[in-house]
């Protein structure tokens, strides 16, 4: 990745986490909340995400998403997500329909697996390792499942670039160059567990 794009998005990041802490110092009497994305803990990722509100139909939601894990035959599909995501509630905040607005960056070492959707190019046979980013809009849905849970359906599109090197084979191998892939595409999805903190 250039060192440009880089310097985007550690800004971008940086700014989105400032606004988290600053926001939650406001919004600690009104709403805070944790979640897990049941669609990562299927990939055995481990994912951890919290929601601050920021105004009465705003919300800043971040997820973080870690797989460190090696699987048979030499498949691998390590990888660390942030993703940042500024959300407007058509009604109210924690419930009902929502649009967002998100950025999102990480990196990541696979090899000998069809990643989804193609993101970090075709990767059987060989390992791909390198830093990604991008960013997309989503719409999503909350159902208040009590006073302290919630359920949320989210989807979202956009773009994710990818900067990487390429080696021969998933454990080791000779090196084939570095690469760069473009994807417009589903770039979110989840299906979270809420608990309301406050």
């Amino acid at each position: 990745m250039s060192s440009n794009i880089k310097k985007v998005l550690i800004v971008c990041v940086s700014a989105l986490t400032f606004l988290i802490l600053s926001g939650a110092e406001r919004a600690c009497a009104q709403t805070l909340a944790v979640k897990t994305n049941l669609l990562y803990d299927a990939t055995a990722t481990i994912n951890l995400g919290a929601e601050v509100a920021l105004a009465p139909e705003w919300t800043l939601d971040i997820s973080g998403n870690y797989n460190a894990w090696d699987f048979s035959n030499y498949r691998k599909w390590r990888h660390f997500l942030i993703q940042p995501e500024a959300r407007y509630w058509l009604c109210e905040k924690f419930n009902g329909h929502f649009f967002g607005l998100h950025v999102h960056g990480g990196q990541f070492n696979t090899g000998n697996v069809n990643t989804p959707f193609g993101l970090f190019g075709d990767c059987r046979g060989r390992r791909h390792e390198g830093w990604y980013y991008g960013a997309g809009v989503s719409y999503g849905y909350q159902w208040v499942l009590g006073k302290r849970w919630n359920f949320e359906l989210n989807i979202g599109a956009g773009y994710v670039g990818s900067d990487y090197r390429m080696y021969a084979c998933p454990r080791c191998g000779e090196y084939y160059g570095k690469d760069h892939h473009d994807y417009f595409g589903i770039t979110k999805a989840s299906v979270s567990i809420i608990f309301i903190i406050f």
